[in-house]
């Protein structure tokens, strides 16, 4: 992460933002530039993002982080997280797979059981269920 730069999106920043959150295959729903931070190489390029997303129970998501595959293992990812916790007190929920669950538990997340969920969450939880893609793992940060 040398020479990367993080930096609050700009509005000319969401094409590359959204082509990341395809390239990586995360959740498309719910990007606002606004609420981006990203990682630009000195050339301005966009190699990394995150946000965090409000919700209509009140709950706040740490979501979207997304790092170009030739930039990874260069803790850009790391310093996404970091800034974004810096600016954004917990509480924090995430989504992730399970196989995750280890890197965000670095930071102090910790799984939730769906009881302990708000309610965006055990919606989301339930939907997953039913399309069978319950290997994802809600994790809060307090």
């Amino acid at each position: 992460m040398d020479k990367t730069i993080l930096r609050p999106a700009s509005k000319e920043d969401f094409p590359a933002i959204r082509a990341l959150i395809r390239t990586v295959g995360i959740n498309p729903i719910g990007l606002d530039w606004r609420r981006f931070v990203v990682a630009v190489t000195p050339n301005e390029k966009v190699i990394g993002c995150g946000q965090v997303k409000p919700h209509s129970d009140g709950s706040r998501e740490l979501a979207s982080i997304a790092v170009r595959p030739a930039f990874r293992r260069q803790r850009i990812a790391q310093a996404i997280i970091e800034h974004l916790l810096a600016e954004n007190p917990p509480p924090l929920y995430l989504i992730c797979r399970n196989g995750l669950g280890s890197f965000y538990k670095r930071f102090g997340f910790y799984a939730v059981q769906e009881n302990e969920m708000p309610q965006y969450f055990r919606h989301l939880m339930r939907a997953a269920r039913l399309f069978r893609k319950i290997n994802l793992l809600v994790m809060l940060i307090k």
